[in-house]
């Protein structure tokens, strides 16, 4: 017996000191790391504002409701306990309660007072993991530039894409020791490295005039039985977007309910040919070449054909006797074409479009823009210059035709235009964005001569004088063009767009105005719609009224 003795104690002995000695440390590091637990901690995103601070998208506090199976005593127990709480039935709650798995989610995005009434029932294997729900106060008014993010809290449409790594800051980890039954323990073993949250963003865009450029032109393709239309509202001398709105547009809040060509945003994505409204820039080219002057004459038959193309404009018309402003804001194409033969070279015309930022990126920072379309010299059929000189033959997106508007305006400098006012940092730090880029186009003296011919086009001897607005010079210039439907490769439809200035003999605002294949009201949809923008804008913005009379450049009338 005392030799068994012997032998059993020291089995015992050896295996003591095996476990406490030899394995100790490693055992207990096992047995810490069994009862760690570590979650991530979420960096709270940074919200997203308009110029004013407006709330446009914000996070708010939510839980994920998790479950270490492992942990669950019985299932259909704990199921029946949380059923009436979350709105999921019995049977799939429990489903997801069973097995082995260390790390489950039950639900996601419930509301802190439901998972306060959770925790209560004091559940083994349930856990929180605290979250944001991403919400958009204004829903669509401005969905289509702020866009949303997908379940996972990812950007994933409009400025929250373009933006996540400014929003999303940095996550941290919380690891702690938990019992048995698995909440944590106090004062025991653990770290925490805190998230960083995300900058929040402050917009250029003005809420105020946002809203009514998005009513406004819902109502107008409504009533024009249009597909689309876009609205621009743009300051010319910062280069500052006060307002985007796109229809059909999305509701952040509920994106799947939109079409997936719905989400995106139509003035920086989809380029169209511009008709008209380019004019302006064949108008500076002559002007800056000093090659003809606003009150030069032109002969105009009524055709014009050039390589076996025949040219002619809205109208018919017999032969007339225009000046160049008359051409202008009459819209003649033949009267153009006719003007642009007198540029030193055909490649001047392409140069100063290129100057206009045609065909480039205008770097705006919204995500998807366009670069439109700028056909090279060395790819120009026999009638490609002469297209080109009225509008057709190229493709610009309507924030493109808006900032060549505004570059007549800001005296013949292109501002590079921009979507975001500052940033500021978790620490209270604000960082503004690097200043635009400004490109010298034309001399502020053709940029004043040609705005004093934009005038024209707004009186009664113009094309629009539906964008007239009482007590205020108005400069613009109408277009209308056929749409290019890519499905055949044929021309199917119009666009119909204004693009204009205010006050013209002191610019402080420019809106572009497209509406795409309108059913009625073709020719005054758009002008419409920029006077009910501009008006409501220069009230809201404090504009005074013109100070100085209208003069017209217009000879021989």
């Amino acid at each position: 017996m005392l030799v068994v003795t012997l032998i059993a104690v020291t089995i015992f002995v050896g295996r003591l000191v095996d476990l406490q000695v030899v394995r100790g440390g490693t055992l207990a590091a096992e047995g810490l790391d069994q009862r760690l637990r570590t979650v991530e901690l979420l960096a709270p995103r940074g919200s997203i504002t308009d110029i004013n601070g407006v709330p446009l998208a914000v996070s708010m506090d939510s839980v994920n409701v998790t479950v270490d199976q492992t942990l669950v005593t019985d299932p259909a127990v704990t199921a029946a306990a949380l059923a009436p709480e979350l709105g999921i039935s019995v049977t799939e709650l429990q489903a997801s309660l069973t097995g082995d798995r260390r790390f489950a989610y039950v639900a996601k995005d419930i509301t802190p007072d439901s998972w306060r009434r959770i925790d209560a029932l004091s559940l083994p294997g349930i856990y929180p993991e605290k979250t944001t729900t991403r919400s958009y106060p204004v829903g669509g008014v401005v969905g289509n530039v702020v866009g949303f993010v997908g379940s996972e809290g990812k950007g994933i449409e409009g400025l929250e894409y373009s933006l996540d790594d400014v929003l999303a800051g940095v996550n941290g980890t919380s690891t702690f020791e938990r019992g048995a039954a698995g909440p944590a323990i106090p004062n025991g073993a653990g770290s925490t490295t805190d998230a960083v949250a995300g900058a929040n963003v402050r917009l250029t865009i003005d809420g105020d005039i946002q809203y009514v450029a998005q009513r406004v032109i819902a109502d107008a393709v409504a009533a024009s039985g249009a597909e689309s239309g876009t609205v621009v509202v743009l300051n010319p001398r910062t280069g500052q977007i006060l307002a985007l709105a796109t229809v059909p547009t999305v509701d952040s809040n509920e994106p799947g309910d939109s079409l997936a060509e719905d989400r995106g945003n139509r003035a920086i994505s989809s380029a169209y040919e511009p008709g008209s409204t380019a004019k302006i820039m064949t108008m500076a080219a002559l002007l800056n070449e000093g090659v003809v002057t606003p009150t030069d004459r032109f002969e105009i038959p009524p055709t014009l054909t050039i390589q076996g193309k025949e040219f002619h404009d809205n109208e018919e018309h017999g032969t007339l006797n225009l000046s160049l402003t008359e051409i202008l804001a009459q819209s003649s194409n033949i009267g153009t074409i006719l003007a642009a033969q007198k540029l030193p070279s055909q490649e001047t015309l392409y140069n100063y479009q290129r100057k206009f930022g045609i065909g480039e990126s205008t770097n705006s920072g919204l995500p998807g823009e366009s670069a439109g379309l700028l056909p090279a010299p060395k790819d120009w059929s026999g009638t490609t210059f002469p297209t080109l000189a009225f509008g057709q033959g190229l493709a610009l997106t309507p924030l493109q035709s808006a900032v060549t508007f505004a570059t007549i305006a800001n005296g013949g400098v292109r501002v590079q235009p921009s979507i975001v006012a500052d940033y500021t940092q978790a620490d209270g730090t604000v960082v503004l964005p690097t200043a635009p880029q400004r490109t010298e186009v034309v001399s502020s003296q053709t940029a004043a001569t040609l705005t004093q011919m934009l005038k024209e086009v707004v009186s009664e001897r113009g094309t629009a004088p539906l964008a007239a607005i009482p007590g205020y010079q108005v400069a613009g210039k109408t277009g209308t063009a056929q749409f290019v439907d890519p499905t055949c490769g044929c021309y199917n439809g119009v666009m119909s767009a204004f693009d204009g200035f205010a006050p013209a003999d002191n610019p402080a605002l420019v809106i572009g105005v497209s509406i795409v294949r309108p059913k009625y009201s073709i020719y005054g949809i758009a002008p419409s719609v920029f006077r009910q923008v501009m008006a409501y804008a220069l009230q809201v913005l404090q504009i005074p009224p013109t100070s100085t009379p209208s003069t017209s450049t217009t000879a021989g009338r």
